[in-house]
């Protein structure tokens, strides 16, 4: 008790301090602007900072996006995003642009032959098969092998990264101050002039990154399994490193494909967060980010997963240990009761006062992790609620099962306690706090929140919802739904030494 005391004194602090970091605040701070090729680009100056700055260049488009047998292109571009342009990473590009469309056309003449479902000559597909491989060699002889990426070493970059979700598409680094046209230059040219370069050396590497995330990974078997039985219709179903057959099916061209289909201005947005001059950023960002092509905006419409009217599940004999992990299907993010289920998760999860750690781990000792959650796997369409535990040696996860009902009825019967809805409204406020603390953070917050809702300061507003959920909310949502039939359940039991689990 006197270390959750301690805490909450901490916390309340902390959102003080909330004060000084208000909408109004910021607003002063922030520049927003459409160029005219419709790529949004967002501004905070950040005087009192280092003399460097952070950016997030958002995508709005992630492996949902994946066409159909086509399942990791959008992950497969992420990794190109880094091979270069027309003038870095190549000696020639003439000549390598040249060797690129025979790789491509080599390509063609080997799918189109290896995949005959009838008639196939085993004979003429080994010599395809040779052609291709002696065009990406010849392809290899004009590359500078990542100059991109030493470019960025080079002039002081830190944290260069990306991701590839399931809704969007992230880039980011930190740079120093007098390196921001620099970045400009780079950063805009890979979506001006991008070169997809040893692109089936970089698809051996995603399939090779499929099989230790997945394959080789127990915990990820049980979750592209779970979430593929979760979702029958909606895209999320895929797996977003993709399945072999497409890794081992799809091309540069399927990849330029999508790149010219989604990786167009309306669709980006671009954040700078540091001790810059808004103006001149905001005019260097224009200078060379306006010569991004437009093009119309694609259709963003999916197929919409059914209600789910029976409970599902997934198991899993491993050589391994134990997990139990459970989800409910729950409206996007848009739905006016967001701030609930984020309620909800703060609730159940945040640290060792959460519910579940408390009944699982520490009272019931029957789980060395528990926690439960939202926004599984993404958040711009329905998705998840979930619940997750470990086991302890000696217990099996549907017990886990047992303890996590008992809860779940609890929310759904009895309020919960003015202290614990006190403590997970001042816990935003100070959530809020730490996000805003470091530049790439706020970098990100901003990108994603003016993609997500048009509008940046939604960020702030999101804690006013939350300070606005009351005790019958919570009881409302809990009881619409967490009930069996909207449950879908995923299972690791150990199997037994000797036998034939999963491998």
């Amino acid at each position: 008790m006197s270390r959750a005391l301690k805490f909450f004194a901490l916390v309340v602090a902390l959102a003080a301090t909330c004060l000084a970091q208000d909408l109004a605040s910021f607003e002063k701070r922030v520049t927003v602007k459409k160029l005219s090729n419709g790529l949004t680009a967002v501004v905070c100056q950040r005087p009192d900072s280092a003399p460097v700055f952070s950016f997030f260049t958002n995508v709005d488009a992630g492996s949902v996006q994946d066409p159909m047998g086509k399942s990791g292109l959008a992950h497969m571009f992420e990794h190109e995003a880094f091979k270069g342009t027309e003038a870095i990473g190549t000696k020639n590009y003439a000549a390598e642009k040249l060797a690129l469309q025979k790789v491509e056309d080599a390509y063609a003449a080997y799918i189109h032959e290896r995949d005959k479902s009838v008639g196939r000559d085993e004979q003429k597909l080994k010599q395809l098969e040779k052609a291709w491989q002696d065009s990406i060699k010849a392809a290899q002889q004009y590359v500078v092998p990542n100059e991109f990426s030493e470019i960025l070493d080079r002039n002081g970059a830190e944290g260069t990264n990306a991701f590839t979700a399931e809704d969007n598409t992230g880039y980011f680094y930190s740079f120093p101050i007098n390196r921001l046209e620099l970045w400009a230059y780079l950063e805009s040219s890979r979506y001006t002039h991008p070169v997809f370069r040893e692109f089936y050396k970089e698809r051996n590497v995603v399939t090779e990154e499929r099989r230790m995330r997945t394959d080789s990974n127990p915990i990820g078997r049980l979750i592209e399994q779970f979430v593929a039985e979760a979702y029958v219709a909606h895209p999320y179903h895929r797996p977003g490193v993709g399945y072999y057959s497409d890794l081992d099916s799809f091309s540069a061209t399927d990849a330029q494909h999508f790149f010219d289909t989604y990786y167009i201005p309306s669709n980006m947005v671009v954040a700078v967060v540091g001790d810059v001059d808004p103006a001149q950023t905001m005019a260097v960002i224009e200078k060379y980010f306006s010569h991004i092509p437009s093009r119309a905006k694609p259709d963003e419409r999916t197929t919409t997963e059914p209600p789910q009217n029976s409970e599902r599940r997934v198991i899993l004999h491993e050589h391994s240990q134990p997990m139990y992990l459970e989800g409910y299907h729950r409206p996007d993010f848009r739905d006016k009761d967001d701030a609930v289920y984020d309620t909800l998760a703060d609730l159940l999860s945040e640290g060792r006062t959460s519910r579940l750690y408390r009944t699982l781990v520490r009272d019931k000792k029957i789980a060395s992790e528990a926690e439960g959650g939202t926004g599984f796997p993404g958040v711009k369409y329905p998705h998840l609620f979930y619940f997750f535990a470990l086991p302890v040696p000696g217990h099996k996860p549907e017990e886990i099962g047992d303890v996590i009902h008992a809860e779940i009825e609890r929310l759904k019967t009895e309020d919960i306690s003015d202290d614990e809805l006190k403590m997970v409204k001042t816990r935003a406020k100070a959530n809020l706090i730490r996000s805003l603390d470091s530049n790439d953070g706020l970098a990100q917050n901003l990108a994603v929140f003016q993609t997500l809702y048009g509008d940046w300061r939604e960020l702030f507003r999101s804690v006013d919802r939350i300070d606005a959920v009351t005790k019958a909310d919570i009881r409302r949502v809990a009881n619409q739904v967490f009930v069996p039939t909207n449950r879908t359940v995923g299972i690791i039991e150990t199997a037994a030494a000797g036998s034939g689990g999963a491998q």
